[in-house]
């Protein structure tokens, strides 16, 4: 049981966080309430102790930090900082640095690939879609979940649950 909950919840999270990103720019905030809520039920079941369950939550509390000071500056969403503080709450300060490099690389990355992508025109096939027309647009914004989802999936293997899940 505890196996499957480490290869699903985080995972299926942010992956859903992404593809709600992509196709609504909104990260809905269950899904970061789902993550945190899930978070403490799984570390008892993993057996960590209350000081290492402290050190996760301080990670989360300190990317939320960082992330309420990007939404301020304009450069995050209000999701976007909710779901960077649950990520950093699981995989805790051993791991926030490499997930916060992962994060700002799979963000410039993002950023070039729909520069590129808005400056030729949107193909046929897209342009009764919404979702595509807006993404398109220079002034669209860019799905920064999709990032965080990607420096989540890249960091989470090397995290204290995978250890866990090993034995």
């Amino acid at each position: 049981m505890l196996e499957l909950a480490v290869l699903t919840i985080l995972p299926g999270a942010v992956a859903f966080a992404a593809a709600m990103d992509i196709f609504t720019m909104t990260i809905p905030n269950r899904v970061s309430a789902v993550m945190v809520l899930a978070f403490f039920p799984l570390a008892v079941l993993a057996g960590l102790d209350a000081w290492d369950v402290a050190a996760h939550v301080g990670a989360g509390a300190l990317a939320l930090v960082i992330g309420i000071g990007l939404f301020a500056g304009g450069w995050f969403g209000g999701g976007d900082a909710k779901l960077m503080a649950a990520i950093a709450l699981w995989v805790g300060f051993e791991s926030l640095p490499a997930y916060f490099l992962c994060v700002a690389m799979a963000g410039g990355m993002l950023a070039m690939l729909f520069s590129s992508i808005r400056s030729v025109p949107l193909p046929r096939v897209f342009l009764g879609e919404g979702w595509a027309l807006r993404l398109h647009r220079p002034d669209g914004g860019i799905p920064y979940g999709i990032a965080l989802a990607a420096g989540a999936l890249l960091v989470y293997p090397q995290t204290v649950w995978f250890s866990i899940v090993a034995g």
